[in-house]
């Protein structure tokens, strides 16, 4: 079986490094210190603060409590991502609206954004959907217009790049990922919350230590960074433009099978460079995304399924009030979605069975 995330291979490729990298944790001592990590991902980015937390959860979460979102306030979100682009509004007490997406790009629809708004939204949560990154000019301009805080949930594109903005830099505040699952994983998940606002800033490093600064001032969490993870989360950043160049290649290989076939392909805009977090392929119906799954797993593939519904579907939002666009995309997308394996570690002939196979299922 090959493995989706493919860090068993990572590890075996640099399990020297990964010895001398635990020697050197367990003889100094520890005090708690992810300055060097943050020191790092703000000279990548340009941002002026970066502070580690426990996971990019907890960075949305203090995305929203630092900039004062709560009880009351609306806040516009995608339909189609993971539910912590949505929970995390939901904890903080605000309504979560849930926006359409573009079918091709699977990214929050201006239009829905538009027609969503009302004086209560106080927030935007954009999300740079499987590493892809699309133009969000517009929609910050409307933000601007309307008062409206813009959050950019790049957990998943941390290396993407759009005629050369890289994600993670255009938002009041962003955030990324480091959990297994992403181009850059810890051992143990991990985020990064970035802004150019010292005064929020400030706020989260209190919210990630229950609070503190001098003494508890305000209501925290315990949300520190495992140091270690840094150490490495650090290390395997090293190389992540090798990594990422990989990823790129499987990508054009895919491609080159599925051109003429019936899948669709998120579409990539011109400028992109792509991390492709995710590779995902659309059919035309569940069935046929079925016969795909069963099949590559027949033979020791695996496939993922990203996401089986849209966010306002699940239980824990059909059962109280909320406000959303009709969101026909995004269950269209939901019904049909599938992620291939991508990872740097792949080998052609590995990638070449994968896309074969799925060809061979659809045609």
């Amino acid at each position: 079986m090959i493995l989706y995330n493919g860090w068993d291979r990572e590890y075996l490729e640099n399990k020297e490094s990964y010895y001398q990298l635990f020697d050197s944790m367990m003889v100094k001592e520890y005090e708690g210190n992810t300055e060097s990590l943050e020191k790092k991902i703000a000279e990548y980015t340009g941002r002026k603060y970066c502070v580690a937390v426990s996971n990019a959860t907890d960075a949305l979460h203090f995305s929203l409590l630092s900039h004062g979102i709560g009880v009351g306030d609306q806040v516009l979100v995608s339909g189609f991502s993971w539910i912590s682009t949505a929970s995390c509004i939901s904890m903080v007490g605000a309504m979560p609206v849930f926006c359409e997406i573009d079918i091709m790009s699977y990214h929050m629809s201006i239009e829905s954004i538009k027609k969503m708004y009302n004086p209560a939204v106080k927030a935007l949560i954009y999300t740079h959907l499987f590493g892809n990154m699309t133009d969000t000019t517009e929609i910050e301009e409307f933000c601007k217009e309307h008062n409206i805080v813009f959050i950019e949930d790049s957990a998943q594109s941390l290396g993407s790049s759009l005629h050369g903005r890289k994600a993670g830099t255009i938002g009041d505040c962003s955030s990324y990922s480091f959990n297994a699952n992403k181009v850059i994983g810890g051992i143990s998940g991990g985020g990064m919350f970035m802004t150019d606002n010292e005064e929020v800033a400030n706020t989260v490093r209190k919210l990630r230590r229950h609070g503190k600064d001098k003494d508890f001032e305000i209501l925290g969490r315990n949300s520190k960074m495992f140091v270690p993870n840094a150490d490495i989360i650090e290390f395997r950043m090293n190389n992540m433009e090798k990594w990422q160049d990989r990823r790129q290649e499987i990508a054009r290989q895919y491609d080159e099978v599925f051109e003429d076939l019936p899948v669709y392909i998120q579409k990539i805009p011109n400028g992109l460079n792509h991390n492709y977090h995710k590779y995902t392929v659309r059919f035309h119906n569940r069935r046929t995304r079925k016969d795909v799954k069963e099949g590559l797993k027949q033979i020791g593939l695996n496939a993922s399924i990203h996401y089986e519904k849209p966010i306002s579907m699940n239980s824990m939002y059909e059962s109280i009030q909320y406000r959303r666009d009709y969101c026909n995309n995004c269950t269209v997308v939901s019904d049909t979605i599938m992620s291939l394996p991508i990872h740097a570690w792949l080998k052609d002939e590995e990638v070449d069975k994968i896309a074969n196979t799925v060809a061979m299922l659809v045609t």
